[in-house]
């Protein structure tokens, strides 16, 4: 458990076995070409065309026909039944970034794991990217450029108070917030930039699809 098996130095794109749209596969990977598949993510990437790097995951989801074994695809099997195939990825690969597909939009129980592990792997820069929002947490202090209008929302796994909320239509600063109590979901932007900090880590920012490149470069 917790072994590194890969290193690179580009974004890199996780594909988890959720739905998702060859379209949005797509974008993502025309951002982050390198692919790694959480399981029966490989499927997606497969019927795309896209290369694989390598398989990670415990394999209950995808069937690794002999296809598959002499595809030349790496396959890392790992059997430890304590985290899901997008933390088993996220353990196995360290990367400036990663670009998460197919782990929204699925079962809801899927989706919970997969933002709870944005917290679990809180030093990894991770955006989870679904069909309309990309969602991420938000580091020590962000500064977004996006345009007046933008659907902001925070959501807290855990009690923060907001220290910095500009740009922001219903300010933050000074609110505590926390699972239920004081969320911030449906707020946007009245002027831009937008910069918000909390004293700690622990708040989701959700924002449009079209925010991601500007999400991207923020981040890094």
């Amino acid at each position: 458990m917790d072994k590194l098996i890969y290193t690179f130095s580009s974004i890199v794109t996780l594909v988890g076995a959720g739905p998702v749209s060859p379209s949005l596969l797509q974008r993502a990977l025309d951002l982050a070409p390198i692919a790694i598949a959480a399981d029966g993510g490989a499927d997606a990437l497969a019927k795309l065309g896209h290369p694989i790097t390598a398989i990670i995951g415990d394999l209950d989801s995808i069937d690794i026909t002999e296809n598959w074994l002499n595809s030349g695809v790496k396959i890392h099997r790992i059997d430890e039944q304590e985290t899901t195939d997008f933390e088993k990825c996220l353990y196995s690969v360290d990367a400036p970034m990663f670009l998460a597909v197919g782990f929204l939009g699925g079962a809801t129980d899927h989706a919970l794991a997969a933002l709870n592990a944005l917290l679990v792997y809180e030093n990894k820069r991770i955006i989870l990217i679904g069909e309309q929002d990309a969602t991420f947490l938000c580091p020590e202090v962000l500064a977004l450029e996006l345009s007046v209008g933008t659907r902001v929302s925070l959501f807290p796994l855990v009690e923060v108070s907001g220290l910095v909320s500009q740009g922001l239509r219903w300010n933050v600063a000074g609110l505590r917030m926390s699972p239920g109590g004081k969320i911030g979901v449906s707020n946007e932007l009245a002027d831009s930039p937008l910069r918000l900090a909390f004293d700690r880590r622990g708040v989701l920012v959700t924002l449009p699809i079209a925010a991601l490149p500007e999400v991207i470069r923020a981040l890094r």
